[in-house]
């Protein structure tokens, strides 16, 4: 049986930060990534983005060029999947029966997009963005004549790809089953704002909208039905309602967790040498009071990766990062830093007609999160807030004339 010092169970974000990180650490044992997907680790943010709008090609998205990796000794093994981890003997064992020990496992596997459930749902031209596969396939699509998109589910990866869809030509229809787009992660304010710069642009933008059917000729879509009834023609489907997290084998090895897997304050899970970091960690969050949640997002992958790299160094540090995210739709460039989780006061800094404004949330009177559309200046100075925690009159926060940044000695 093979072994190495260090095997990485996934060749996302979190993954390859963690393989580079040990490097730039001066880690000198033997690293093994293992992936499901073929290629060499890839930016997966730019596939709904950028990369479906043809802006920027494969090799503009990679993390690292294919040579890095052999140049500094990290193996892969690519379009492999890890069945089973067998924590006491320290090996996971490969769909093809293949057997590899391990000193210390990094399980970055992240998540598997969350699938429709209703009749139809294993019909042709339904897409879910979640690798490079699944956006060549659309890709294709687009390029053999189709036209009639309806996107299902209102949160950014639903939202970025109508925005390019509309961008190609394409007759588009947003199906949110909320009342309001994002409505998990920002306020109010900000799913109005979206909501009307998707209408604006020709999105058919629905909320409320309850999916009973897809419907198809033969074995391929041709149309999307509605607890209504209605009908909504489409030569595509694609449909962004989540991810379920990709923990089965720790699972059943003996690894806590109900939403994910539960890691410490070092990213280190209920098994001997076994981490657990990205997507599918479930950790308790500073900035979410503590809670233990999940965050999908690179800026949690890299930190978490980072946390961890110091533990196997010897060097543990707990895991404490300030949470950010970005999204870009249309000529919109959204930052937002910390969790608007739980907030009870909202202020609107800038005028949303000028579309450059930030909104900034509040619980008790402190600073909790920030919402910056095309304000990279409140979005650079605020994350100071968030971080202090700090305490702020609303009227402070809301005159533009006043810079973020000369509130915080107040605070």
């Amino acid at each position: 049986m093979a072994h190495f010092d260090v095997i990485i169970v996934g060749t996302g974000h979190g993954g390859a930060q963690a393989a580079i990180t040990l490097r730039q650490h001066g880690f000198e044992g033997s690293i093994l990534m293992i992936g499901r997907d073929p290629q060499v680790p890839y930016e997966r943010p730019p596939l709904s983005k950028e990369y479906l709008s043809r802006e920027k090609p494969l090799e503009r998205i990679l993390i690292r060029p294919p040579h890095f990796w052999a140049e500094r000794g990290i193996d892969m093994k690519l379009g492999a999947t890890v069945t089973e981890v067998d924590a006491q003997g320290h090996a996971v064992a490969l769909g093809d029966g293949e057997r590899i020990g391990y000193g210390a496992l990094i399980w970055a596997a992240g998540g598997d997009p969350r699938r429709l459930s209703c009749p139809g749902a294993e019909l042709a031209g339904i897409h879910y963005v979640r690798d490079l596969a699944d956006a060549d396939r659309m890709m294709a699509e687009l390029d053999a004549g189709a036209r009639r998109v309806v996107v299902i589910g209102g949160g950014y990866i639903g939202l970025e790809a109508a925005a390019v869809l509309t961008k190609f030509g394409c007759a588009v229809t947003l199906l949110e089953a909320l009342p309001r787009v994002l409505a998990r992660v920002a306020g109010e304010d900000l799913s109005r704002f979206y909501e009307a710069e998707h209408r604006a642009h020709g999105v058919d933008l629905r909320t409320g909208a309850m999916v009973e059917a897809i419907e198809g000729d033969g074995n391929k879509v041709t149309g999307v039905r509605l607890a209504s009834g209605e009908v909504l023609p489409a030569d595509m489907v694609v449909a962004g309602i989540g991810i379920v997290p990709s923990v089965g084998p720790l699972i059943a090895a003996g690894a806590s967790g109900a939403n994910g897997v539960d890691v410490d304050e070092q990213c280190r899970t209920m098994l001997p040498d076994v981490y657990a970091i990205g997507d599918c960690a479930a950790h308790a969050n500073d900035f979410a009071g503590g809670n233990v949640i999940r965050l999908e997002s690179v800026q949690n992958s890299h930190d978490m990766a980072a946390c961890v790299a110091q533990a196997i160094m010897g060097e543990p540090v707990p895991y404490h990062a300030l949470p950010w995210f970005w999204s870009n739709q249309y000529d919109l460039k959204l930052q937002t830093a910390g969790l608007s989780l739980n907030h009870d006061a909202t202020v609107t800094r800038g005028d949303p007609a000028s579309r450059s404004f930030s909104v900034i949330y509040l619980r008790e009177g402190r600073v909790i999160a920030l919402d910056c559309v095309n304000a990279v200046k409140d979005y650079v100075q605020g994350r100071k807030l968030v971080e202090a925690r700090a305490q702020v009159a609303p009227a402070a926060l809301a005159d533009t004339a006043t810079p973020l940044k000369e509130l915080l000695p107040a605070a």
